[in-house]
């Protein structure tokens, strides 16, 4: 996948096109982050709905690597909360892990992302914070 089949996939998800965005995955797959492990497209469809009804993302590449297997990057994942996103509400969806944020809040975290390809479908993809938040 280059950066411009990315591109549109990132654009996809910033519009919160979820059914677009998973057709992107082949099936079976997995995505982590945050210490969690989505392995369906109906619980990754789940996450999504639930945390971008608090939380808007946007995903802000600085370094980008591909081939036809994989696509590594370095890039800044800003969350603002639009919405209280409360340790409770967490923790009724079993995110106990993620942080609660409070409207308006804004917090961008460094990460490295992997993803791993096959016949230009996403089978893993690996979210890892690579410095602290700011």
């Amino acid at each position: 996948m280059d950066r411009s089949a990315f591109d549109r996939y990132l654009e996809t998800f910033n519009a919160r096109d979820y059914d677009a965005v998973l057709d992107y995955y082949a099936e079976p797959f997995a995505v982590s982050f945050a210490g969690y492990t989505f392995t369906t497209k109906d619980e990754l469809r789940k996450f999504y709905a639930f945390f971008h009804r608090y939380v808007d993302e946007r995903i802000v590449i600085q370094r980008f690597v591909s081939d036809a297997t994989m696509i590594a990057m370095e890039a800044n994942v800003r969350l603002e909360a639009t919405a209280d996103l409360t340790p409770e509400a967490l923790a009724e969806q079993g995110l106990d892990r993620i942080v609660a944020l409070q409207k308006g809040q804004v917090v961008t975290i460094p990460q490295f992302i992997h993803y791993t390809l096959k016949d230009g479908k996403i089978t893993k993809a690996e979210c890892v914070v690579s410095g602290p938040p700011f």
